[in-house]
């Protein structure tokens, strides 16, 4: 009875760890906001209903959704050759993709502002779709596998 309990207790608390994440798994690449340091790991928060909010322990920035005009979703595929020599050749089988979120948008001194992030491949089809719905915009996307990967 006690290790029933003890199992309850863990899946609450992993269910409530969940909870409080309430965003997508980013790291900011780059773009055209000087005041985000790159490579700068944090969540973007789609849940306001105002504002899309990128959050990490050095910044917080936060973007109208009326004010955002371009959407786009990209891959980057490639093959683990250096693991495939080192430890079998079947990871010449495996392909490494990373996922790219491009978010344009007009600042408040009217100019064209983007930012691009890396986002975690679980997190990527809920993110473009609150963001579309948010937004009203269209994903635009990089190519066919793109599309695939972003609508499921």
């Amino acid at each position: 009875m006690r290790t029933i309990c003890l199992t309850i207790a863990l899946c609450l608390l992993g269910s409530i760890a969940g909870i409080a994440s309430s965003g997508a798994r980013v790291e900011y690449i780059g773009g055209t906001r000087a005041d985000i340091p790159e490579r700068n790991s944090g969540e973007i928060r789609v849940t306001d209903d105002t504002y899309l909010v990128f959050r990490s322990k050095h910044t917080e920035v936060r973007v109208p959704y009326a004010r955002i005009n371009l959407l786009e979703y990209g891959q980057k595929v490639s093959r683990r050759y250096v693991a495939a020599v080192v430890i079998s050749p079947l990871f010449m089988m495996a392909k490494s993709r990373e996922h790219f979120l491009t978010v344009g948008f007009q600042s408040d001194d009217g100019r064209q502002d983007a930012m691009v992030f890396r986002v975690n491949k679980d997190d990527v089809r809920l993110t473009l779709v609150a963001l579309e719905a948010r937004t009203g915009q269209r994903v635009e996307y990089q190519d066919e596998e793109a599309r695939i990967a972003g609508k499921g």
